[in-house]
């Protein structure tokens, strides 16, 4: 039987290939013509520890992780031991064996299991422990119809530069993975994949590359950023494609130097962005404080991870929004943008760089772990259809120049340097029109206002807040970040069910899209706040500028919510 909707879930040790495993189906499925979305969990240290990789594949628009697998593939006993009592009837274990770290053959009460001596065939038939990974690929491509002609093709791109003999190896370790299947197990579970027709135009691509491509969508010209995980994958992303397009990439000495470069960059007429994390994003306060008083539009990626402090480098969280929206001393105004998804992040960094540059504001793009780690496929963006937005600049037309000049809008002109007559102070100190120093309470009101009120049409600027209401629904939900994508499968769920449930899905988190949010709440007699950390962050946030007593449903695990954990919370409040 072909599987519609399949998600395979490899487990193992650190350092045993268990991602590359994941990327490689993930790469063969999508080059197969199908939806993939995947979901990938690691310790912080470089080897060792338990790794996870799951990958779900399908013929229609894949949400989220999911709940659960149908097939683990387990490279040791910890990985099995993690999971066991995660397998439901009908699912399916394949697991090293004989010979290697799980040391006795299992037989789990309405699992199917396959044992595949992944160890011993890689150290004593192939003479080499690091392909063990490539067995397991092969007996998994053969027992569920994954095309080994993509898988191979994968293999070429990914060893290629380590010689012909290196690619020949993975190779025959694959074949053999395959041929144990063919020789020694007898198929009796259901799953197979069920390949679409290859899709023209399709790209593969993570999280945090689909934030770096929409930069340069968008027209970025200077990046710069300190290394943290998971925000990384950013900055080598554009560390690559950046110099393609003229633009300039560095790596600063700390987080501080790397948001202070880019003030200076946009301050020179460049777009410009940073990328890090929860505690890189604490330390850049003062400094956006500085771009925000200063009126310098700049872009920051804050791929958010559990905290506080250094805390889980690894693993999914959704606990910066507090930071991000209300951080920094003195009021300081600031735009929070949060992308649902890995498309969403290619088109929310082209929005961020519109709002920067037509606010002049630090604007504040928060991913996380889970979004930023995920691989998913996507339709190639076009360009001619993006909507592109420069900086009003002063032109030098011999009109006395006044870089903070109070306008009907809020937002005043920005000169280059060396534009003539364009001359002005940018610095931290309040200012006057003119850009000089000035401290009277007058001045320092009239400037605060011009800063905050400058955002007062945000709303309407920014796409428009998508709202999924049922006619006699009771229950309403509004969610934010990489949760959204979780809370649309468990509203289909829940409606599949019978149950009426309607679904906010707000992108622009700070300011806070006040009418799409009054419209929707004054519809529902009860509201529930799924999120990713301890405070119930958004509930919170929201309850501040509407009053509104919402259920809060805060997790704080390190993983993301499942569709089941939404749609028993459904029941359970609705």
């Amino acid at each position: 039987m072909a599987q519609n909707d399949l998600i395979i879930r490899f487990g193992g040790e650190g350092g045993e290939g268990i991602i590359s495993s994941g990327d490689m189906v993930a790469q063969a499925a999508a080059r197969s013509g199908l939806e993939v979305l995947t979901f990938k969990t690691f310790p912080a240290e470089i080897r060792g520890g338990y790794a996870m990789y799951q990958t779900r594949f399908a013929h229609d628009n894949i949400l989220c992780e999911g709940s659960g697998f149908d097939v683990m593939v387990a490279f040791n006993q910890e990985a099995l031991d993690q999971n066991v009592k995660l397998m439901k009837e009908g699912t399916v274990l394949v697991y090293d064996y004989p010979g290697g770290d799980i040391a006795e053959e299992q037989n789990i009460p309405g699992v199917t299991c396959y044992p595949v001596p992944m160890s011993k065939t890689a150290k004593e038939d192939l003479g080499m422990y690091r392909v063990k990974n490539m067995v397991a690929m092969g007996a998994v491509a053969e027992l569920f119809a994954i095309s080994m002609d993509q898988i191979r093709e994968t293999i070429k791109e990914k060893f290629g530069k380590k010689g012909a003999e290196i690619v020949e190896l993975n190779f025959k370790a694959l074949d053999a993975g395959r041929d144990h299947v063919r020789n020694n197990l007898k198929k009796t579970d259901p799953y197979k994949m069920d390949p679409g027709k290859p899709k023209e135009g399709t790209i593969i691509i993570s999280g945090n590359e689909a934030v770096g491509l929409g930069a340069l969508l968008a027209g970025v010209q200077f990046f710069s950023a300190y290394p943290i995980t998971p925000a990384t994958e950013v900055a080598n992303y554009l560390s690559k494609e950046l110099p393609k397009f003229k633009g300039t990439l560095v790596q600063a000495e700390d987080e501080i130097a790397s948001i202070g470069n880019v003030i200076g960059a946009s301050y020179a007429g460049a777009k410009a962005m940073t990328a890090t994390s929860g505690p890189g994003l604490s330390l850049m306060q003062e400094l956006i404080g500085l771009a925000s008083i200063s009126e310098v539009p700049i872009v920051i990626c804050d791929v958010q991870r559990g905290g506080p402090s250094t805390g889980l480098p690894t693993k999914h969280e959704q606990s910066d929004l507090l930071l991000a929206a209300l951080g920094c001393h003195g009021d300081a105004s600031k735009v929070v943008i949060s992308p649902e998804g890995v498309e969403d992040c290619v088109y929310l960094t082209v929005e961020a760089f519109n709002v920067a540059e037509k606010y002049q504001v630090p604007v504040i793009i928060l991913s996380d772990g889970s979004l930023g780690f995920r691989t998913a496929s996507m339709k190639r963006p076009d360009p001619k259809s993006l909507r592109i937005v420069n900086r009003e600049l002063y032109k030098g037309n011999g009109k006395p120049f006044a870089r903070y000049e109070f306008t009907a809008s809020g937002v005043s002109a920005m000169a280059l340097p060396g534009t003539p007559g364009g001359a002005y102070i940018s610095t931290g100190l309040e200012h006057a029109e003119s850009s000089a120093p000035r401290y009277t309470a007058d001045n320092h009101s009239k400037m605060l206002d011009k800063r905050f009120n400058k955002l007062n049409d945000i709303e309407d600027f920014f796409p428009k807040t998508e709202a999924d209401v049922q006619d006699g629904a009771g229950l309403g939900i509004i969610t934010w970040g990489s949760t959204i994508g979780v809370v649309r499968e468990a509203v289909k769920l829940a409606r599949a069910q019978g149950l009426k449930v309607s679904a906010l899905y707000p992108k622009l988190v700070w300011p806070l899209p006040l009418k799409a949010l009054n419209g929707f709440t004054s519809k529902h007699k009860k509201i529930l706040i799924p999120e990713v950390n301890k405070q119930g962050q958004l509930a919170r946030l929201i309850k501040s500028e509407t009053g509104l007593n919402s259920i809060s449903y805060p997790i704080y695990g390190g993983m993301p919510f499942t569709p089941a954990m939404i749609l028993d919370k459904i029941k359970e409040v609705i």
